[in-house]
């Protein structure tokens, strides 16, 4: 199956396959979402089988729109798909770019939405093993000192989004 994500070419945005947007480092639209207890985050380590960063650790969920697709129903989408989360209410947050590399002659250049949902650390959730091979609760904090000494098992917008944008995915009390 062939995924198209929006993406910009010539200044304008446009249906392109994802394969491609990553080969070419293309800049695209993306969707991250944080689900939240308190401080701690729920993290999924994804899937062994992804073609890029597989088996790294990476905030709840992040994705890519389909073309034409809303933010916010995105995110509620995919919580679901990869995580089988339903009954949270993702919260904008804010806007984030950035450039990576990710491995393989792969570049992420996102422009992400990043949506934050508050649920209880008990909350049901059914993994799609497609795309996560385990999750985990962790507070902020810890996962910073966690990050500064083994970044390689984090994903690079992880380590991005915690070192330049933890105010968008902190508590407000924070």
């Amino acid at each position: 199956m062939t995924i198209m994500i929006p993406a910009w070419v010539d200044g304008e945005i446009t249906p392109v396959e994802k394969l491609e947007v990553h080969e070419r480092g293309l800049r695209h639209k993306a969707v991250s979402v944080f689900v939240m207890d308190g401080d701690k985050v729920l993290l999924q380590r994804r899937a062994l089988t992804k073609y890029h960063t597989p088996g790294l650790w990476a905030n709840t969920c992040c994705t890519h729109p389909d073309f034409g697709e809303e933010p916010e129903e995105c995110a509620r989408r995919r919580l679901f798909e990869e995580l089988g989360i339903t009954g949270v209410r993702p919260v904008h947050r804010g806007q984030v770019e950035y450039r990576a590399d990710v491995g393989g002659g792969l570049i992420e250049h996102e422009v992400v939405e990043i949506y934050r949902a508050d649920a209880r650390s008990d909350i049901e959730m059914t993994l799609n093993p497609d795309e996560v091979s385990d999750t985990r609760w962790v507070d902020l904090d810890t996962l910073g000192e966690e990050i500064a000494a083994t970044p390689e098992v984090f994903t690079p917008w992880l380590r991005i989004y915690l070192a330049e944008h933890r105010g968008l995915i902190a508590p407000e009390s924070a």
